[in-house]
């Protein structure tokens, strides 16, 4: 199992951005990432929908005999990941505990601010994982609703990003946040932009960096990591092809992510 892909979903092509810190760090690593454009958002769907939604992913990259599996989406893992882990046998991961671990691995962090999309900050997944490991932790949760469409049309450094964020993050900055947690997988597209925009106290966790960190500790702890000196493939599925989500790939990949490949559920 060990030479076995990954298998890495989201609702769209922003959990690449997971699979780009994967990279990184297990660069022999294959991996199929499954995006399921056609039924892009999940945050707007009920969370039974989105359960199914996800069970549909598992049961595709299964198909690909992937040897565990990230659920590169902040939406479905807050709904999905434990009945995935309860009607599926091979190792689901999700991008929350990693991201809420890295938070509160600085012991001083004692007020944490979080910008998600509308569905990840209703489900209180962050809020409720955070208060449950650390008592008297002072939380701010923010949807962010207009940062996606803006980092899908490269407007990284545009005013209008500027202006969002500036809306967006004050109100925690004049209260102090420690931390910030970016719980959505389109934002480490946003970090520099960030860097320059927040105080230099604040720290910046974000669920690609953080998942693809956990990854390679479960890997290993597993004994599964890949034990070729080869470099890793990648093959991406899109449910929906078209020439903006093949644009994105690459952008959010940072390289040409080769030939994109239709799936069928």
């Amino acid at each position: 199992m060990r030479n076995a892909p990954l298998g890495f979903f989201d609702s769209g092509v922003g959990g690449l951005t997971v699979v780009r810190a994967a990279q990184r760090l297990l660069p022999h690593e294959d991996i199929v990432y499954l995006g399921d454009t056609a039924r892009v958002p999940y945050g707007s769907k009920s969370p039974e929908t989105i359960r199914d939604f996800a069970a549909e992913d598992v049961r595709f990259l299964l198909s690909h005999h992937v040897k565990a599996i990230v659920i590169a989406c902040n939406t479905a893992t807050a709904h999905a990941l434990p009945a995935l882990r309860e009607t599926f046998r091979v190792p689901i991961l999700g991008v929350i505990e990693p991201g809420v671990e890295a938070t509160l691995a600085d012991p001083d962090t004692d007020r944490v601010g979080i910008i998600a999309t509308r569905g990840t900050i209703r489900s209180h997944a962050y809020q409720h994982a955070l208060a449950q490991r650390k008592t008297g932790l002072i939380i701010h949760a923010q949807s962010a609703p207009l940062l996606v469409p803006l980092i899908e049309e490269d407007w990284l450094d545009h005013a209008a990003t500027t202006a969002a964020l500036h809306t967006y993050l004050d109100p925690m900055v004049d209260k102090g946040i420690d931390a910030l947690l970016l719980a959505c997988t389109h934002y480490p597209l946003l970090v520099p932009t960030l860097e320059k925009f927040l105080p230099s106290d604040v720290r910046l966790i974000d669920s690609a960096t953080t998942c693809a960190e956990h990854l390679k500790a479960e890997l290993d702890r597993l004994d599964l990591l890949n034990d070729s000196e080869d470099r890793g493939k990648l093959q991406i599925h899109l449910t929906d092809l078209s020439e903006q989500f093949e644009m994105l790939a690459r952008r959010f990949l940072a390289h040409p992510p080769g030939k994109i490949r239709r799936a069928i559920l």
